[in-house]
């Protein structure tokens, strides 16, 4: 039987993934990206990695893990590991820079912007965009650090005042702040290249924190499911959306991986803006899109381990 750890940071998002685990007697290993300790001269242990490494980690107290996870997966993959969401995935995952710069490559409509290392350069990164303009953190986490600026004389001030939030990397981009028609926003889940269930999510006045799943609570909003505060609600995307979401995470190469857009209610277009390779699940899935997609994570793994083993790829 395959060897399988699963690596992760977050202490609750992904319970019912290890809970379906053992309902099915798979055996798997919690690898802890806050507490990594491995022997680099060594072999790995593992014939499957899957990786839910999460770019909001800078947010709990455990910055380094973003930093040492990297050439952990490294390490794994050279090793011969099979790692679900590997390093190139996971490279998109920290870095909205590198996303802004895909979707560019690959001609897919997205808010421009600019990035920036230091706030002296934020006037200058927003000329020749259209305000209002948003501030965020390269690397990202549930919204956290993402300012709007309605003019420049705003992000002037901002910028003297050293009130801009640049995150872990001292990272940030300048990017124009479409508006979102109805005040929604959509996240489509992949697995393994098909779309597992499309949602709705209605904007939280003042917030970017987009995150759908249990614990992503703002202060002072919570329903008692999302966090939120506001509804989510299932949505079937368009063909042509499906296929401009499927093809960016082909590009990213992320095995379970969610991507966002909007549409433009100035020309009514949809702006793909953020890629998820995280991929928190939807709180109360049964309710919101009639199934649980930890299962489908799960027959996936599953699968994937047969498949190695089916060709002696596994130790």
């Amino acid at each position: 039987m395959a060897t399988i750890g699963i690596l992760y940071e977050h202490p609750q998002w992904f319970e019912p993934m290890f809970d379906e685990l053992d309902d099915r007697r798979v055996p798997f290993t919690r690898i802890h990206a806050e507490r990594l300790a491995y022997d680099p001269q060594e072999a790995p242990s593992f014939d499957v990695v899957v990786n839910r490494m999460s770019p909001s980690a800078w947010l709990r107290g455990h910055e380094p893990a973003l930093f040492s996870v990297p050439d952990y997966l490294d390490y794994l993959e050279e090793g011969g590991v099979r790692v679900v969401n590997g390093s190139r995935a996971f490279g998109y995952e920290v870095s909205k820079a590198r996303q802004l710069g895909l979707l560019a490559r690959l001609g897919v409509r997205h808010p421009v912007g600019r990035v920036i290392t230091h706030p002296a350069d934020a006037i200058a990164a927003a000329e020749g965009l259209q305000y209002p303009v948003l501030v965020k953190p390269n690397i990202g986490g549930s919204g956290a650090g993402i300012v709007s600026f309605a003019d420049q004389a705003e992000l002037s001030a901002a910028a003297g005042s050293g009130e801009l939030e640049f995150g872990p990397d001292g990272t940030a981009l300048v990017q124009e702040h479409l508006p979102a028609a109805g005040d929604a926003v959509y996240r489509l889940e992949f697995l393994d290249g098909e779309l597992l269930y499309g949602i709705r999510l209605l904007l939280v006045p003042g917030s970017f924190n987009l995150c759908p799943a249990d614990y992503c609570d703002l202060p002072g909003i919570a329903d008692g499911v999302s966090g939120r505060g506001l509804a989510i609600e299932s949505f079937t995307p368009p063909d042509d959306v499906v296929r401009e979401g499927a093809r960016i995470l082909d590009a990213v190469g992320a095995d379970v991986a969610g991507v966002e857009y909007l549409i433009n209610s100035r020309d009514g277009l949809p702006y793909f803006y953020d890629i998820n390779a995280l991929s928190n699940f939807v709180a109360d899935a049964q309710e919101v899109v009639g199934f649980d997609p930890f299962i489908n994570l799960v027959d996936f793994i599953v699968d994937l381990t047969r498949r190695l083993a089916a060709v002696g790829n596994i130790r």
